[in-house]
């Protein structure tokens, strides 16, 4: 299968700059897998396609202020460090510009010294280094004075407000971008989900270098996803587990969701505790073991995202849906519109 098997046709102006306001008000397609039929509603809506007795399975990331802009301490080159993931107490992996000055051994400076950074070592499958950090006081009360908020580079407009890029249920830090699926839920909207009987389970996944990486091969079948870090709990398992056996559906807010469960699933369906790094990949031929049904964005073109997708409802029908969007105008990427395939 080839990368360029999953490219669609976008025009710039429907990618989306702002989010909408309310966060709910952004629109919804529903897809009916079993069917083939589509609905376009708003997010507010989708309260009619869950049902009591669902499991709601939401990513709690919490994004943190991962851009860092200083100098490079001996000539006074304007620097930029991308935080993507944290290897221990003061190392980070990191994307830094302008890479070719940033060799081993150089030092950048940040906020007139309030921060300093050390380039400890290149890694060279993700054109990254390894950082090490020098300060005093608490790393992250720093990192959120400094730095900004990671903006996908697609995102020209200046976000008035950091809320924005966090879901409303963020909670452990660690991410480089949002789970942006769970961008559209409001606390009220959260609150009539689960009175109308759907348990909202939480896991956890810190976004990192996929999010910023393009599929860059040509055959599918030799991409290698950037490992990252996930958690789920043994209450999560135990309480998904039962949902299922009980005739619910597993449905997840967003592709790091689904991740999270089937890195941890068995073949039949039955999903485990576990901490740790996952490369997992999931494209079409791949089976989705523990989830039955997925809320996501509309993501770019030939990524993995969009792969992912292409694995749940096959590759033709994901892209006709796209082109579908496209045609309604529907907003695309980070701060678009939604989709629920059920």
């Amino acid at each position: 299968m080839r990368t360029a098997d999953f490219d669609y046709n976008l025009p710039e102006e429907l990618i989306a700059q702002t989010p909408v306001e309310p966060r709910d008000h952004s629109r919804l397609m529903v897809v009916h897998r079993k069917d083939g039929t589509r609905e376009h509603k708003h997010f507010y809506d989708i309260l009619e396609y869950l049902n009591p007795g669902d499991a709601l399975v939401i990513n709690e990331t919490k994004v943190i202020s991962a851009r860092l802009l200083g100098v490079k301490e001996d000539t006074g080159v304007p620097v930029e460090i991308l935080l993507l993931r944290r290897k221990n107490t003061t190392d980070w992996e990191a994307l830094v510009k302008p890479g070719r000055r940033l060799k081993p051994g150089a030092v950048c400076v940040f906020g007139d010294g309030l921060l300093r950074c050390e380039i400890i070592s290149s890694v060279p499958e993700i054109g990254g280094r390894i950082v090490r950090f020098h300060y005093e006081g608490v790393f992250e009360e720093i990192l959120d004075k400094l730095g900004e908020m990671p903006l996908p580079p697609y995102i020209h407009e200046k976000l008035q407000d950091r809320s924005r890029y966090q879901t409303v249920y963020a909670k452990n830090e660690g991410s480089a971008a949002a789970p942006t699926a769970g961008l559209h839920f409001t606390p009220d909207l959260l609150e009539r989900v689960k009175a109308k009987g759907v348990t909202i389970v939480p896991v956890t996944l810190h976004v990192g270098l996929g999010t910023f990486r393009p599929v860059t091969v040509e055959d599918v079948d030799t991409h290698v996803m950037h490992s990252e870090y996930y958690q789920v709990t043994q209450e999560a398992a135990d309480t998904l587990n039962a949902i299922r056996a009980d005739g619910g559906r597993i449905i997840c807010v967003g592709t790091t969701s689904v991740r999270t469960l089937e890195t941890v699933a068995t073949d039949d369906g039955v999903v485990h505790p576990g901490a740790g790094d996952t490369a997992i990949f999931i494209y079409p031929g791949k089976k989705i073991k523990a989830v039955d049904a997925l809320i996501t964005n509309f993501h770019l073109p030939q990524s993995t995202l969009l792969m992912l997708v292409s694995a749940f409802m096959g590759r033709e029908t994901a892209l006709d849906v796209y082109r579908e969007a496209v045609e309604e105008r529907y907003r695309f990427f980070s701060f678009g519109d939604a989709m629920f395939i059920e």
